[in-house]
């Protein structure tokens, strides 16, 4: 169990520090942005990257953030991270050997596994909050600026989004014992939802409509949390949850 702990520990501590690199590079790199939108929506190869540099053109700096940090960095390294943290939860016990040892312990089952989901889930959206906090400091040192409390609650809704991502995963983990199997389901899934978003014809039929640019923008502009996108998005790993305990309580190793 502790070892299960440390490996999330690290993790969360290697994730942070991706998260944080590529937001650094990516407001150092703003200026230069700021001066070439012109050329660079003639060079993006897609209408959706294009509508994303127009948006960026016309809101700013917040735009330009939200797209990188939450959009692009949050959405990919944390979707992996979820998948990552989600994927051994209990199939990784089944696959050593060692679920039968973990159960052993004089404490309910129902308590065991919500321990390990709420280990995760911190896993997950405290490097969210901890990236998005320096975002400030890093635009002070390009002369700009974007209000805190919309960080904030962007960061609430990015983790919102990714925790549902690990719910599923930590899903799967309580009927499986493969997780390379459930790792290659889940990551294909994304990756196809991904490339959906891309299509413009299809890109509203993509899970990624619920924390893009437009839903961060409209986060920044009312200075709070849109509930049509964050009770269903809540209720998704609220039903995950109860349907791996349900799961785990009638689990034999």
């Amino acid at each position: 169990m502790l070892s299960e702990y440390r490996f999330q520990f690290w993790g969360m501590l290697a994730y942070f520090v991706v998260l944080e690199l590529l937001l650094v590079a990516a407001i150092l790199f703003w200026p230069d942005f700021e001066g070439n939108l012109d050329a660079l929506r003639s060079m993006a190869p897609l209408e959706a990257l294009k509508g994303i540099v127009d948006q960026i053109g016309e809101a700013g700096v917040s735009a330009y953030v939200n797209g990188q940090h939450f959009f692009k960095g949050c959405n990919t390294v944390g979707m992996l991270a979820a998948v990552v943290f989600g994927m051994g939860a209990v199939a990784g016990e089944a696959h050593r050997g060692t679920l039968e040892i973990w159960l052993a312990r004089p404490l309910s089952r129902r308590r065991i596994l919500f321990e390990r989901w709420t280990a995760g889930a911190l896993a997950i959206s405290i490097p969210v909050f901890a990236t998005s906090a320096t975002v400030p400091w890093l635009l002070d040192r390009v002369h700009e600026e974007m209000s805190f409390q919309a960080l904030m609650l962007g960061s609430v809704h990015q983790s919102l989004f990714l925790i549902a991502i690990y719910s599923l995963t930590f899903l799967f983990s309580c009927v499986s014992s493969k997780p390379t199997l459930i790792a290659f389901v889940m990551l294909m899934f994304t990756i196809f939802e991904f490339a959906l978003y891309m299509i413009q014809d299809v890109t509203h039929a993509s899970i990624f409509r619920f924390a893009d640019i437009d839903v961060y923008a409209n986060i920044g502009a009312f200075h709070k949390l849109d509930w049509r996108l964050c009770v269903p998005i809540a209720g998704v790993s609220v039903v995950a949850l109860a349907l791996s305990q349900y799961a785990f309580s009638r689990r034999v190793p």
